[in-house]
């Protein structure tokens, strides 16, 4: 897998967290950037952990699966991927808008776990595909920590309206992926 695809599979990742952290912003009365730097952090650091451990389980069964390790990839990912887009099509888009002036740690640590299941099924894939691991994760981590610390601001800025897009455009990208990893190993394209 090349640089380009793991790219946007981080991007595709990050779009829950950058849905979640648009919704920090718009709570903010005036953008904290002290806050926005601890939110993305919890993302970032989530979403990289995660890849991780489905890599760790992934990687203990490869040897199982590696004749449908293609498939397995292409259903994950479209799960994952028309999960994000059913949930950014039916959920109310609305965030709270209650203005917050401090961070419930427990909160922003228990929406990081939720935020980042779907990267757990996606290690799983990366430990077919022997992908290197760590340079993965860092390029999922770092891609979330800006896209959150992004997200912040532009909420705060500009309220909900690129909420429910945000899922959209992961949605689409993870079930694309998804669909080209799978026509390569068929051999219909190569890339």
């Amino acid at each position: 897998m090349g640089v380009l695809e793991l790219l946007l599979i981080a991007c595709g990742l990050a779009m829950d967290a950058f849905a979640v952290s648009l919704c920090k912003g718009l709570r903010m009365r005036r953008i904290n950037y002290g806050q926005a730097v601890i939110i993305a952090l919890f993302f970032g650091f989530f979403q990289a952990v995660m890849p991780l451990l489905g890599w760790t389980l992934g990687i203990q069964f490869e040897h199982y699966i590696t004749s449908v390790d293609h498939w397995i990839t292409f259903i994950l990912l479209s799960i994952i991927g028309s999960k994000m887009l059913y949930d950014s099509l039916t959920e109310d888009p609305t965030c709270p808008v209650q203005t917050v002036d401090r961070l419930d740690m427990k909160e922003l640590l228990l929406l990081a776990i939720a935020t980042s299941i779907d990267a757990l099924a996606v290690g799983i894939t990366l430990a077919f595909l022997n992908t290197d691991i760590l340079f993965s994760v860092t390029l999922i981590g770092i891609v979330t920590f800006l896209l959150s610390l992004l997200a912040v601001a532009i909420g705060n800025r500009f309220g909900n309206r690129l909420q429910s897009k945000a899922g959209i455009a992961g949605g689409v990208v993870l079930i694309l992926i998804g669909l080209k990893i799978l026509l390569e190993h068929l051999g219909i394209i190569a890339f």
